[in-house]
């Protein structure tokens, strides 16, 4: 988006910026738009607070900074008293609801009349506040000035050049764009621009031999590699030029999570909390596999929660999740007395690539956590200070079948398992791999107040008929 602006931006020339690019070889296109617009670009992405009034005061500075960018209007004399008491309310942050909802719309005018040009006006994350409102049970009172904002902004604005707007959801025009019918939309569906959004491999191959990186080429491939736009795989941008920054600092750093550091992951714990089994499916995507699901693009933040396939087809357009390179698949359904004009896909799901593997697992593991120690743990230690051994494999076997278990049923799952589901308890101490003796006891639970004490040793059996000597193995180290 910044591109964009500095492309068209009559206050800017550009031209050095963008010498010996592509572009710059079509000389009709770049006379014809380079630096020949007044261009607005606005961001909502600060705007997410836990509640409305927060959100209103974060929109209310990030229009007071974006006026304050074209503070020389107010020496125009195109501007009357009205608008001029408007603005002045803008940019000292005391905008009230109406002058949020106008703010776009008055400064396009206000551009048009001091250039003599129509506007470009370029908006970016344009449903966060939205997505936000959902979240933390505000979405009516934001979306009614985002939806006025945008509105007033865009429809029959005889100011307008061209609008671009940007956002993780597909702008669903019977939502909060209503009646505004001139939309060019693009998914990740699309193959339009399939390549503009991120580094192809031709691409990622140049950059590492300029930056001396080929040999980390593998690395990269793993953890910032397997996004699907349309038909083309590419690399995320922001994880590579993070990495290669930190690589030319430090040639021994190891790969790190960015994306994490740049998204709330509140849709994957939202998919947790709903009232939809995706255990299996979540297994099967944190053990490297793909599980097939239809995608509606057409979904807005207050339908999150309707169906599974909405919240399937967020994680899918959030970048949580990604198709199968070479699998996109065809529409299925296109009736709209069905679907209401939305289209119905079956896509081949999985997880991109390590970065995000490691993103899911931590946020399935805390929320595991979370709801482990809000369940009534009770008969587990009663039957644990008891001794009742069949108790006890009842007990643990329920708490099994509602995890998820993305450790592959290694020792490590269960030995972290049972930590999480023991730990949290007022009195209770757990003491994971301490040095006992001579051995290391995997895990010791202790209640000092009524002098109690249970020593747990893991063991891992490749078969039904090994687990009794594993047993006896178990005990020996206990012993």
């Amino acid at each position: 988006m910044s591109m964009l602006r500095h492309f068209f931006n009559i206050r800017e020339d550009s031209k050095a910026l963008f010498e010996g690019l592509r572009i710059a070889e079509n000389k009709e296109l770049c006379e014809n738009w380079m630096n020949k617009y007044p261009t607005i670009l606005v961001s909502f992405k600060t705007v997410e607070a836990t509640n409305f009034n927060d959100a209103a005061a974060q929109l209310k500075i990030v229009l007071a900074d974006l006026f304050r960018s074209f503070s020389f209007l107010l020496d125009d004399e195109i501007i009357d008293e009205y608008d001029l008491e408007t603005i002045k309310r803008i940019m000292a942050k005391n905008s009230v609801a109406s002058d949020m909802m106008d703010s776009l719309s008055l400064l396009t005018r206000l551009l048009n009349a001091h250039y003599h040009q129509p506007v470009i006006l370029l908006i970016d994350e344009y449903d966060v506040p939205m997505a936000k409102g959902d979240t933390y049970g505000y979405y009516n009172d934001i979306t009614n000035i985002m939806r006025s904002m945008y509105n007033k902004a865009l429809k029959d604005n005889p100011y307008i050049k061209i609008a671009v707007l940007t956002g993780c959801l597909r702008i669903a025009e019977e939502s909060i764009f209503t009646g505004l019918n001139n939309l060019a939309i693009k998914t990740i569906v699309d193959t339009d621009y399939d390549e503009c959004f991120g580094f192809t491999r031709d691409e990622m191959n140049k950059l590492l031999t300029d930056t001396g990186l080929t040999p980390k080429q593998p690395v990269f491939k793993e953890w910032y590699d397997g996004y699907v736009f349309g038909n083309k795989e590419v690399y995320c941008p922001w994880d590579v030029l993070n990495y290669v920054d930190a690589l030319q600092k430090n040639p021994n750093q190891p790969p790190m999570n960015y994306w994490a550091n740049t998204s709330g992951n509140d849709v994957i714990k939202r998919f947790l909390e709903s009232d939809f089994d995706v255990t299996d499916e979540f297994e099967t995507l944190l053990g490297g596999g793909v599980v097939s699901k239809k995608i509606n693009p057409n979904i807005t933040y207050a339908d999150l929660v309707e169906n599974e396939t909405n919240l399937w087809s967020v994680l899918y357009m959030t970048g949580y999740l990604t198709i199968v390179p070479g699998t996109l698949p065809k529409m299925t359904s296109n009736d709209p007395d069905e679907v209401k004009g939305m289209f119905e896909y079956d896509f081949k799901l999985r997880l991109p690539n390590k970065e995000i593997r490691m993103l899911f697992e931590n946020t399935v593991a805390a929320w595991f956590k979370n709801k482990l120690l809000g369940e009534d743990r009770t008969e587990l230690f009663n039957a644990i200070w008891g001794g009742d051994d069949n108790t006890i494999t009842d007990e643990l076997c329920a708490f099994l079948g509602d995890s998820i278990s993305f450790y592959d049923y290694h020792e490590l799952f269960y030995h972290a398992f049972l930590t999480g589901l023991l730990s949290g308890v007022k009195g209770v101490t757990v003491v994971s791999n301490r040095e006992a003796g001579t051995g290391r006891a995997d895990l010791i639970l202790q209640y000092p107040r009524k002098g109690l004490v249970a020593i747990f040793e893991f063991k891992c059996a490749d078969s039904e008929e090994e687990m009794n000597d594993k047993c006896d193995e178990a005990l020996e180290q206990i012993e």
